[in-house]
C-alpha cells in the first residue's frame, strides 16, 4: 500500500459487514475484468451501479470511479474500461483492487449516519440529512457511543428536517424504527472495532418500510493513530 493515504474498507466489504448485522445494502459482486463485469451485472439484475474498488481512493466520483443507471451489457463493458481509464489517469499511484457491480435501488429520503474516533471522547455517532443536504445545510446531530436505538430515535428528532422524515406535505413517513436499529448497528460496530477511524453512511435511503445503505466508507486510524475530523466525515459524494 502507498504511504500517507488512509487505510478503508473496500466498499463492497463494508456493506458485507453492514449486511452481517442485519443492514439491507444493494446486491454487490467485485470483479477485475469487463467480461465478469457483464456476468455480474446479469445476476445482480439491471440497472446496476459501478464503482472502483480501492483501498486508497475515498472519493470515487472526484475521480470519475463511478457509474449509474447502467442497462445493459455493452453499458456495463463501457463503463468498466472507462472507470479504470480515469482513475488511472487521475491518481496513477493507488491501488486499484476492482470494480464493484452494485444494484441499483430505488430513490428514498436521503440521510447519513456517521462516526469519528475522537481523541478525547471515543467513537462518536453522527446523524443527519444525507446526499448533498449534508454539506449544504449541516443539520446533525452527535451522541459519544454506545448509542442505543431507543437513543437514536431521540437523535432523530433533535435535527431541524426532522418533518421531512415524518410525512412533510403528505408525504408517506419513513421507517424510522429501522432507521433507529441502523444508528444502534454502527454504534455497535464502532464500539467492538478500536481500529477504525471513521464511518461515513451516505447516503443512507429511507423508504415507509426499511432502508438501503447506498455508499459506505470505514477508515482505519493510520500508524501514528491520526484522527479525522467532522470535515472528513461529511464529504462531498463520491
Amino acid at each position: 500500500m502507498s504511504q500517507g493515504h488512509p487505510k478503508v474498507f473496500l466498499e463492497t466489504e463494508a456493506l458485507a459487514l453492514l449486511q452481517s448485522r442485519g443492514v439491507p445494502v444493494p446486491r454487490s459482486r467485485a470483479v477485475t475484468d469487463p467480461a465478469e463485469a457483464v456476468l455480474a451485472a446479469r445476476g445482480i439484475g439491471y440497472p446496476v451501479v459501478m464503482k472502483v474498488l480501492s483501498p486508497e481512493i475515498l472519493h470515487k466520483s472526484d475521480v470519475g470511479g463511478v457509474r449509474i443507471g447502467l442497462g445493459d451489457d455493452q453499458a456495463v463493458e463501457a463503463a468498466f474500461k472507462e472507470i479504470m481509464s480515469s482513475v488511472k489517469a487521475a491518481l496513477p499511484d493507488r491501488e486499484v483492487l476492482g470494480i464493484g457491480v452494485f444494484s441499483q435501488e430505488p430513490p428514498g429520503t436521503e440521510v447519513i449516519v456517521g462516526m469519528m474516533n475522537d481523541p478525547k471522547f471515543g467513537p462518536m455517532i453522527m446523524f443527519g440529512l444525507g446526499g448533498v443536504h449534508v454539506e449544504l445545510l449541516r443539520d446533525v446531530t452527535f451522541r459519544v457511543c454506545p448509542v442505543s436505538a431507543e437513543e437514536a430515535r431521540k437523535m432523530v428528532a433533535e435535527i431541524r428536517g426532522y418533518p421531512l422524515l415524518t410525512g412533510w406535505r403528505g408525504a408517506p413517513p419513513c421507517d424510522l424504527d429501522a432507521l433507529a436499529r441502523l444508528i444502534a448497528v454502527v454504534s455497535e460496530i464502532s464500539m467492538e472495532r478500536g481500529d477504525l477511524d471513521s464511518i461515513d453512511l451516505n447516503p443512507v435511503a429511507l423508504y415507509p418500510a426499511g432502508l438501503r445503505v447506498l455508499d459506505a466508507k470505514f477508515v482505519f486510524l493510520d500508524g501514528d493513530g491520526a484522527r479525522s475530523s467532522w470535515v472528513d466525515i461529511c464529504p462531498e459524494r463520491g
